[in-house]
């Protein structure tokens, strides 16, 4: 058993408080990692953009384009 168990006790957890522990360091890794789904007001404003992007597929800016002008003020 790692030290840091011992140390924080936790090897004196019950095991249903250690699985619940475990649920939520790595619901705290997920969050931080961007690693949990989208939420349901990110998952409508995906949609939404989508949905934005299929309406007006002429409607874009080319990735050098964006660059070449970003480099321009940048020199400035």
């Amino acid at each position: 058993m790692g030290q840091a168990l011992h140390a924080l006790g936790i090897d004196n957890m019950s095991i249903e408080d250690r699985i619940d522990l475990v649920k939520d360091i790595w619901d705290s890794v997920a969050i931080e990692a961007g690693l949990l789904p989208p939420s349901t007001a990110e998952k409508a404003e995906l949609d939404r953009r989508l949905a934005e992007d299929d309406a007006n597929p002429d409607d874009t800016i080319s990735w050098e384009t964006i660059k070449a002008e970003a480099q321009t003020r940048w020199q400035r």
